[in-house]
């Protein structure tokens, strides 16, 4: 995995395969915490499947971000790794996009919504 500025506000994650994504999302949540002032955007082309522990930082990564009115989104999702985020009620919690320009259009729309 690794985490980038895509822009000054934005971190870009490039996502690896299980095992790896629980423990780098655990990283990911700390560096968003010591930043405190950014939107993520997880980047899940090499990522077949999540496992609920994943599935469990996501949320808690996500409640973080959402608490300082902030955007996670997540894009180039598989659609067998779509199926999970479905069986377990969660497609509609994340936002998932095609891909990272989507995804950035995604947080551009909704901090102009936060602003109004």
């Amino acid at each position: 995995m690794g985490i980038q500025d895509l822009s000054e506000n934005t971190l870009l994650v490039d996502a690896s395969p299980e095992p790896s994504l629980n423990e780098e999302l655990a990283n990911v949540t700390d560096v968003v915490r010591e930043r405190g002032d950014c939107d993520v955007i997880i980047d899940f082309k090499r990522v077949d499947i999540v496992t609920s522990s994943s599935l469990s930082k996501l949320l808690k990564l996500r409640k973080l971000l959402m608490d300082c009115n902030h955007t996670l989104v997540l894009c180039s999702v598989a659609t067998a790794t779509k199926g999970i985020f479905s069986v377990t009620a969660l497609d509609g919690v994340f936002t998932m996009v095609l891909d990272q320009a989507a995804a950035q259009a995604a947080i551009d729309t909704q901090t102009a919504n936060m602003r109004f």
